[in-house]
């Protein structure tokens, strides 16, 4: 089975990446707006519940609620048509990324990490100048402390769910 592990900000900044996403993300309905922490793995419920949970339950245990804020939106273009709200540099949320890739769960990454919100996915090249142009010098004043992290698996349908939820108790 797939899974992923991601952190879901508020409703305020739901609603906004939200109202973006319905235009211009076709996962939309799959998946709430979420800060990936981890990207989709294969894993078996064995594996889950003996050796993954434990070690996220420890990750959880070290880290403290992690503030972030959002002024833009930024893009992933040339690889891909890709636009998001863009998380500030933000070493906790790193860090906190940097230990989903350890330990049972080591895994190189495709891509360096960068904290986003993902609000449009998937456009055409015309499609994403426009969008992009006209988002581009949008101003957001967004910020969220954020104190759980959840570890989701994917349905047949392609939609996440939540497996488990992890409480950011560190000191």
């Amino acid at each position: 089975m797939k899974y992923g592990i991601a952190l879901f900000p508020s409703k305020k900044v739901q609603d906004e990446a939200n109202s973006y996403r319905k235009r211009y993300d076709p996962h939309y309905a799959l998946v709430p707006p979420h800060i990936t922490l981890k990207y989709p793995f294969e894993s078996d419920d064995e594996e889950i519940e003996k050796t993954i949970i434990p070690e996220l339950e420890e990750i959880a245990k070290r880290h403290k609620p992690i503030d972030i804020e959002v002024k833009k939106v930024g893009s992933f273009k040339p690889v891909e048509n890709v636009i998001h709200l863009k998380i500030e540099a933000n070493e906790a949320l790193k860090q906190l990324s940097d230990e989903m890739h350890q330990g049972s769960m080591k895994a190189e990454r495709e891509h360096a990490f960068v904290p986003h919100i993902t609000i449009a996915q998937k456009l055409s090249d015309d499609e994403f100048s426009d969008v992009y142009e006209s988002l581009r010098m949008s101003r957001f004043n967004l910020s969220d402390r954020l104190d759980r992290f959840q570890l989701l698996y994917q349905l047949e349908n392609e939609s996440w769910s939540v497996y488990e939820t992890f409480r950011l108790k560190g000191e």
